[in-house]
């Protein structure tokens, strides 16, 4: 599980829009923002969005509508597609894959019953990314212009140093596990603002643009960066299960009082007669010092620089062999090559 940091944050976000983003370059957490794509874009019964082969289209129509409206306002994202997970995180993707195999039979059983609403609920809990979603969300960001990198590891990690390493602006994800790998600047609902429905509840939300900055989080909560991971290893993360009984306040208390996590280790043993069920020192070190690739901005700004859509292209993916409406998608393709055409008018680098 990416910690819960949902309490300590809502003192020091900050509400912002989308033009107060123009000009500036956003590394997008991909595998984060396709998954909110598949688990939202879906029918009724919680059927994700498929071509004529049955092929779920569900996070190409989120991808191609959504950036191009971030693009029309400016904005140069990035996406950042994760590499070869951690061996700490094993257990939590073998607990990941044990929940959707149980939502994906509540899923069927539910829409045997007729009952849309569960179904739904449960085909969200459901969704996976899997090598062909990412594979053609790749080819599509390709036909787009818009570009990507692979990181070694974990996207977070390497959105993170991006931002720390001045290559871009911001790191765009939902997951906290930002902060704790270094991103100096965290974009919330990056592409989930608008309306939303909470499922089972019948409630519609505003989903608002979030900005948060780990200097204020910081120095709101009275710690440093490395206390910040030892907070949100009390709780659990990905690469640790957390502390039973330990929860926000609690954790916090205990970081705040550390200086050295063998002093966090040794309050643990002491008062819950409990240990981290990895090796403390082992996720403090992946947070601290994660895999991910240094980027020079001459190299970065090339890559940016030689992106351009590819319109024909762009209609024989998605139209021709997805199914998507030719109408929709012409006019949203030729958002991107009119965008395309200003910049060229008034200096890329003025973009960057």
């Amino acid at each position: 599980m990416a910690v819960d940091l949902g309490k300590f944050v809502s003192e020091v976000k900050r509400e912002i829009s989308f033009e107060d983003l123009a000009g500036k370059t956003i590394a997008v957490d991909a595998y984060n923002t396709i998954y909110q794509f598949l688990s939202i874009i879906r029918q009724p019964d919680g059927t994700p969005l498929m071509d004529t082969e049955g092929r779920v289209t569900s996070h190409l129509s989120g991808l191609f509508y959504r950036t191009t409206n971030l693009i029309e306002y400016r904005i140069t994202p990035v996406f950042v597609f994760d590499g070869i997970p951690p061996i700490l995180k094993q257990k939590t993707l073998e607990a990941r894959a044990s929940r959707r195999v149980a939502a994906t039979k509540e899923w069927e059983d539910a829409k045997s019953k007729g009952m849309l609403e569960e179904a739904r609920a449960h085909a969200v809990a459901s969704t996976k990314i899997n090598k062909e979603i990412v594979a053609s969300a790749k080819q599509l960001l390709d036909l787009m212009g818009v570009a990507y990198i692979q990181a070694p590891s974990e996207g977070e990690a390497q959105a993170a140093r991006m931002v720390r390493d001045g290559i871009v602006y911001a790191s765009a994800s939902q997951d906290y596990d930002s902060f704790l790998f270094g991103a100096d600047v965290v974009i919330r609902n990056f592409t989930l603002t608008g309306k939303r429905r909470i499922p089972r509840r019948n409630v519609t939300i505003d989903v608002k643009l979030e900005r948060i900055l780990l200097k204020d989080l910081l120095e709101s909560l009275g710690v440093d960066r490395r206390q910040l991971i030892w907070l949100g290893m009390l709780m659990g993360t990905d690469f640790d299960s957390g502390i039973e009984g330990v929860g926000p306040k609690t954790a916090l208390k205990i970081a705040r009082a550390s200086k050295t996590l063998g002093e966090v280790v040794g309050y643990v043993k002491d008062k819950y007669n409990a240990e981290f069920d990895t090796d403390p020192l082992e996720v403090e070190r992946l947070f601290e010092d994660p895999e991910a690739d240094g980027i020079g901005i001459s190299e970065f700004n090339k890559l940016i620089k030689e992106k351009r859509s590819d319109k024909g292209g762009i209609i024989e993916f998605m139209c021709n062999e997805h199914g998507f409406s030719r109408e929709r998608i012409e006019k949203y393709a030729d958002k991107l090559a009119a965008v395309e055409s200003g910049r060229g008018q008034k200096g890329i680098e003025r973009w960057l």
